[in-house]
């Protein structure tokens, strides 16, 4: 059955859920939902965080993820689509379309393959690599800033936890 909130935390907007289900569902035990419903609703509230400083840079999250995907291989910052599409776990179809726009917009480019003529590279432009220099610096600021209220102790605690479930999450199913 379920249990009531223990500890000593003020609570917070998944407790008040749980505290509905416990009314309603009195035979089910919950506390799975805690945790899960927890980091749901802590990547929603981050990612409005995140979304609001790349806006300042004239993108979104995707557009900084495939950019930073690319900065991040090393020069000449270019990646296969395939090396792409499954470093950033979108589909092929997916990431064509995401190629045309970040191509629109003049931050990357298409190139021919040396190893192989019947494919092309996308690469960084000049100015798709000083876009993503620009925003990855305040990014990380913005990180710093997210969790700056958070003990240095608890952080590295969390980061081992949340370690630990990410190890479980991908690891494939028997």
């Amino acid at each position: 059955m379920g249990t009531a909130i223990r500890s000593k935390r003020p609570p917070d907007s998944v407790d008040a859920i749980l505290e509905q289900w416990r009314r309603e569902r009195p035979d089910l035990e919950i506390s799975p939902m805690g945790p899960i419903g927890r980091l749901k609703r802590c990547a929603a509230l981050l990612q409005r965080k995140l979304d609001k400083k790349f806006s300042e840079f004239g993108m979104t999250n995707w557009e900084f993820d495939v950019l930073a995907t690319l900065r991040r291989s090393g020069a000449p910052y270019c990646l296969a689509p395939t090396v792409l599409f499954a470093a950033l776990m979108i589909t092929s179809g997916t990431m064509t379309h995401r190629l045309q726009r970040l191509e629109a917009a003049g931050w990357v480019e298409r190139i021919p393959n040396r190893n192989d003529a019947r494919s092309m590279l996308v690469q960084l432009t000049a100015a798709g690599l000083d876009l993503i220099d620009r925003a990855v610096e305040a990014h990380l600021e913005n990180e710093r800033e997210i969790l700056a209220l958070i003990r240095p102790d608890a952080l590295a605690s969390l980061d081992d936890r949340l370690a630990e479930l990410l190890s479980t999450l991908e690891t494939p199913d028997p």
